[in-house]
């Protein structure tokens, strides 16, 4: 018994908050995390010291649920020290995908959770650390290691410079001042990735949406979603220049601040036109849910580079329950893919990835299915943002038992499909010329 005490006391400790949002750990039981409906204690291969630019959350009205050494037994705490106690996860910055997500029991009177990833938190050695691992080892996003006071003086001179822009004077006074969209604010910088969002419409009603939610869907929209038509001229105005003078540069139709940009196809067809007559440098990409196949030939023919496609899950039945899309199949997507391949444009998977699901065999077989059916260049691991519990009801995975482990699922994709490149970022001119 003694040494199997000293052994779990390797792992990480319980971490908890009080009323007023102090967080402190819990000395006797350990951390767990939650894979789709089952608690696991974490081993040091889903543990990793809380990432620079994490967010610790305090969860209302849910029990936290730790591991008991002593008596070997999953418990819920509803108080310590003879105060009530409540549950914490960690919010992980871009470029690190969750292993596990926050445990925890669920009052029946607790608010829905905003929009975030809610992964497993404890503490250990004098540090917090969190169940999840990183995936992509580039530092485009990490826009702390900035000074926001040079964004900002970067963003005014921009506005200045396009005064009569309205999509410039939306990325700086909506993204960059009030979100702090990295990619806007990179923009500003002169660096990575350019944003063009176009379109204010959507053919899916997506359960996470972060830019439009339905009064009773209980969120909140992350942020504003842009709410006029750009033309062309505005979009060649700012664009032109980053390809032209960025390092490695990229420009993306399709954003977080948008809706559906295929719906403005016409649009970004011109767009591109106009852009590539005056410049070959750099990617121009689409995030797209990838629904019209004419539209996505009319895009590759004028010259788009790569083409990230939004996929929650490789089985058509829970992708039509999370994305609710109108007038459109999961047949379509694939055709899109097929499209982009026989134009050679790069294709990734904006693949959202949800402990337990995105592991569990099932899901691991359509996957594999689809690999062989298409040829994807690259899967963009994306933590999905939304209330774990809800999204289980929701999707109807109350009977699904855990995965194989998100660490095991990254090796077995890797294994099986070593062509295949797994990260987060969209491509580089670079990556996309080695492959």
């Amino acid at each position: 018994m003694y040494c199997l005490i000293k052994e779990y006391m390797k792992a990480p400790l319980l971490v908890v908050s009080d009323s007023k949002g102090n967080i402190f750990e819990i000395p006797e039981l350990l951390m767990v995390g939650a894979s789709v409906n089952s608690i696991i204690l974490p081993d040091d291969t889903n543990v990793i010291p809380l990432p620079k630019s994490s967010i610790l959350f305090t969860l209302p009205k849910r029990i936290p649920v730790g591991y008991d050494p002593i008596s070997q037994k999953i418990i819920t705490i509803k108080e310590y020290q003879r105060s009530p106690v409540f549950a914490v996860a960690a919010f992980l910055p871009p470029g690190y995908i969750r292993t596990l997500s926050s445990a925890y029991h669920e009052l029946s009177e607790a608010p829905r959770l905003p929009l975030y990833c809610y992964s497993a938190v404890g503490w250990k050695n004098g540090r917090f650390y969190v169940a999840g691992n990183r995936i992509d080892r580039q530092v485009r996003h990490e826009i702390a290691d900035e000074s926001l006071e040079i964004i900002d003086k970067h963003a005014r001179i921009m506005l200045k410079r396009f005064p009569q822009n309205r999509l410039v004077r939306h990325l700086i006074e909506n993204c960059v001042f009030k979100y702090r969209c990295p990619n806007a604010c990179n923009l500003v910088l002169g660096k990575w990735e350019c944003p063009i969002p176009v379109s204010s419409a959507c053919n899916a009603s997506c359960l996470g949406c972060i830019s439009h939610q339905k009064k009773e869907s209980g969120f909140c929209s992350s942020q504003h979603r842009l709410d006029f038509i750009p033309t062309v001229k505005e979009i060649e105005e700012y664009v032109l220049p980053h390809l032209q003078k960025a390092p490695n540069p990229i420009a993306s139709f399709g954003q977080g601040c948008e809706g559906e940009p295929l719906l403005k196809v016409n649009l970004i067809e011109e767009s591109i036109k106009r852009i590539r007559s005056q410049t070959s440098r750099g990617i121009l990409n689409i995030n797209t849910n990838a629904s019209l196949p004419k539209a996505i030939e009319r895009i590759c023919i004028a010259g788009i580079n790569s083409m990230r496609v939004s996929l929650n899950s490789a089985q058509e039945k829970y992708y039509t329950t999370y994305y609710q899309p109108k007038n459109y199949r999961f047949e379509n997507i694939c055709e899109s893919i097929a499209i982009a391949n026989k134009y050679d444009v790069w294709v990734s998977l904006n693949y959202l990835v949800f402990p337990g699901f995105t592991d569990h065999p099932s899901e691991i077989d359509a996957l594999k299915k689809l690999l062989r059916k298409t040829k994807i260049n690259m899967i963009q691991t994306r933590n999905l943002n939304i209330d774990p519990h809800w999204f289980i009801d929701k999707m109807g995975l109350n009977d699904l038992k855990e995965g194989i482990g998100m660490n095991r699922w990254v090796h077995e994709i890797k294994k099986v499909f070593p062509n295949v490149r797994l990260g987060y970022f969209n491509p580089t001119p670079a990556q996309i010329k080695a492959r």
